[in-house]
């Protein structure tokens, strides 16, 4: 409406959204008319506006054509709305307090909608929350979301062997330590530590973060305080870190060190953060190429977010070229035996520490290859803001897909049992063939065996439950589920575009 280019109306939203939240709150939508007014009047976006030298005070509301007309529309369609007796509308708007309340069954048009995160949120609490409830979808297999899950920052994750250069890849992109970094050859970070935005620099533990309702970290707490003593938040000021989150994870040990010396579900953890991460780095080093059978255990964890996950080869300077070609070829042989995947992963190669690179072992060409990788793997931190709103709706609908095959399962299992006698030994039969009962719910509704959990995982929750207090498969939730993704999703994308694009 205010008759901008759409280059100019892209560089308002940027300047005016620079948390990257995709979505304006009053503030920024405010400072937003400022600027589309200011650009209306001749003035060119730069520093200036956001260095707060330009006097805001005195700046006139933006000329908008045709809004005077949408105003009156609005009026007369909310006068024509069903009158009750004392002559006022019966249709009140939600207040916003309301629209994540699950008890409100009430359908909310798209014209409510303010981006597609929002238009996400209530999709999740109006179709999707009621069907993860009925069938304890959250026991199973991840916890319910809640409004911060769905406004964090996009995260990356760096998972890998001790001493391949985890912590000291955060600090070569942050260009400085984070509180709490500990570096050194032996297995130094000994806890997971999520380096994220914040006023001042500070570390905070893991029970407190866990409880914090801005924070997307609540569903840690099904991994108990044995974990959450073992996890805590690194906070300061960074311009990186207003775009991206990094989790920086302990090195998984080699043998038995690992399930004897952790009180904790390790790979638990990181399946869970892999769920909620944008990108996930392997990261090995030329003298550890061995992929343990606790490091196997979580990459097999990492199933599912196949997409997610990129391999960087680091500290590749401290062997010549001949001996580079060779470390890289065994690290592809390994990685072809345990990812299983007919598509070759993406490797970067290089140095990502603040040293120069050692050119009396690699020499002139080794150099110039690690700068070009060390460009692409930026490029593709770069690309994570602008991929995180497409991210959420990928994720989203996943999960969607999950918990419907969740409820397929626990419908068919409740369908099985008996009414009367013989509960118990019912029971036992199902969780004893299992394989065979997924195998049933799969020729009766046409699914695709990719899409089923893991049999032993789910066996192993089954056994802590009574089947004869499952609910029965109700037709009605998974209609509206997919609805939800049939109709309501594809809208949304219709509606909004990604703001970025």
């Amino acid at each position: 409406m205010s008759n901008l280019p759409r280059q100019d109306l892209k560089q308002v939203w940027a300047t005016a959204d620079s948390k990257r939240q995709g979505y304006l709150g009053f503030k920024e939508f405010v400072f937003a008319m400022q600027l589309v007014s200011l650009v209306q009047g001749g003035r060119e976006i730069s520093h200036d506006f956001l260095n707060g030298d330009v006097d805001f005070e005195n700046v006139k509301p933006p000329v908008m054509e045709g809004l005077d007309t949408l105003i009156m529309k609005k009026k007369q369609s909310s006068k024509l709305t069903s009158p009750d007796s004392n002559g006022s509308s019966s249709m009140q708007t939600l207040p916003a307090a309301q629209w994540f309340s699950s008890k409100s069954s009430k359908k909310i048009s798209l014209s409510s909608v303010t981006s597609i995160i929002d238009g996400l949120k209530r999709l999740y609490i109006q179709k999707l929350k009621p069907l993860e409830v009925t069938y304890r979808f959250n026991d199973f297999v991840s916890p319910l979301l809640t409004n911060s899950d769905f406004d964090a920052k996009p995260m990356v994750m760096l998972l890998g062997q001790y001493s391949t250069g985890k912590t000291t890849f955060i600090k070569h992109l942050l260009k400085s330590s984070y509180p709490g970094a500990h570096i050194g050859p032996e297995p130094t970070t000994d806890r997971f530590v999520v380096v994220m935005s914040g006023t001042d620099e500070r570390s905070v533990p893991g029970n407190t973060i866990a409880v914090q309702a801005d924070m997307p970290f609540s569903g840690l707490t099904t991994f108990g305080t044995a974990f959450l003593s073992k996890f805590e938040c690194s906070q300061m000021p960074h311009p990186l870190l207003e775009h991206i989150t990094f989790v920086d994870t302990p090195g998984v040990l080699s043998g038995e060190k690992q399930r004897t010396q952790r009180a904790y579900d390790f790979t638990g953890v990181t399946s869970w953060f892999a769920a909620k991460c944008d990108l996930i780095l392997l990261l090995f080093d030329p003298h550890k190429l061995d992929v343990s059978d606790e490091f196997k255990r979580v990459i097999y964890s990492l199933r599912g977010h196949d997409d997610k996950i990129r391999v960087v080869l680091n500290k590749a300077d401290q062997v010549d070229t001949q001996q580079l070609m060779r470390v890289y070829g065994a690290l592809m042989w390994s990685l072809g035996k345990v990812l299983n995947t007919p598509e070759v992963v993406r490797v970067y190669i290089g140095s990502f520490n603040d040293k120069p690179v050692n050119e009396a072992a690699t020499g002139p060409i080794g150099k110039e290859l690690f700068e070009k990788e060390q460009e692409d793997l930026l490029a593709d931190l770069k690309d994570i803001p602008k991929k995180a709103c497409d991210r959420r709706i990928n994720e989203f609908v996943k999960r969607a897909r999950a918990a419907k095959m969740h409820a397929y399962i626990v419908g068919h299992l409740k369908k099985e049992m008996p009414s009367m006698m013989g509960k118990a030994k019912a029971q036992q039969r199902l969780i004893d063939n299992l394989a065979d009962e997924f195998g049933k719910v799969q020729r009766e509704h046409h699914l695709p065996p990719g899409d089923f959990p893991n049999v032993e995982h789910f066996r192993e929750v089954l056994n802590g439950y009574n089947f004869d207090k499952f609910e029965k498969l109700k037709p009605k939730m998974i209609q509206a589920v997919d609805d939800m993704l049939g109709y309501d999703i594809p809208q949304l994308l219709k509606t909004f575009r990604n703001p970025y694009d």
